[in-house]
């Protein structure tokens, strides 16, 4: 599997395979080590699994987190939650494809998080029902602009697409999702996207 996909990715514009790692605890050491754009994870690893090793390299008291990709054959919601509490930027299934699988790596290397379509609505609808109470305030207000961007990244847009839907440029539209994680105190383009909809901006 890690050969396979070691070829598949090296074969991909723009990706190069630094690093490869046979359990979840060599995996959390290579990339303290290495420091690579983006990390590839398994979910399901012998000695550590993908989501412990994830909360290791990004999780909410890593300093400087790495961006995490994590890839499983389990559809479980379960997997999916921790993964991204965890701290992990995409959440792809193995049958993804190439193209899906580097979108998700270019994605989590730009700060932006791609989740495997089939999981999207279900999770957000998941995240939007739980009891977990009130959604915090923003610590200030959002512009209607904010606004705007916001709905569209609840959408599952990404940078360019937002930059050409609202006709304004990439670096214009980062301005705006760092302005929007200070204020909802969000780490990343999902927990905004969780934040929309547990606050009916839809």
């Amino acid at each position: 599997m890690r050969t396979g996909l070691t070829m598949l990715l090296n074969a991909q514009p723009g990706i190069e395979v630094v690093g490869a790692a046979t359990d979840g605890r060599q995996a959390v050491s290579l990339a303290r080590q290495l420091r690579p754009d983006v990390c590839l994870f398994d979910i399901r690893m012998p000695w550590m699994d993908g989501i412990e090793a994830t909360r290791q390299l990004a999780g909410p008291d890593v300093a400087d987190p790495l961006p995490i990709v994590v890839i499983t054959t389990f559809d479980l919601d379960e997997y999916v939650h921790g993964a991204l509490k965890a701290g992990a930027r995409g959440f792809l299934l193995k049958d993804a494809g190439p193209a899906l699988l580097a979108q998700a790596i270019h994605a989590a290397a730009d700060g932006d998080a791609l989740i495997a379509p089939s999981v999207t609505v279900r999770l957000l609808a998941a995240f939007a029902n739980s009891p977990s109470g009130p959604s915090a305030q923003p610590v200030e207000p959002l512009t209607a602009r904010e606004e705007q961007v916001l709905l569209a990244v609840a959408h599952g847009r990404t940078n360019s697409e937002i930059a050409a839907e609202l006709y304004i440029s990439p670096s214009t539209v980062k301005t705006h999702l760092t302005s929007l994680m200070r204020k909802l105190g969000a780490r990343n383009r999902v927990e905004l996207a969780m934040w929309a909809h547990e606050t009916d901006r839809f």
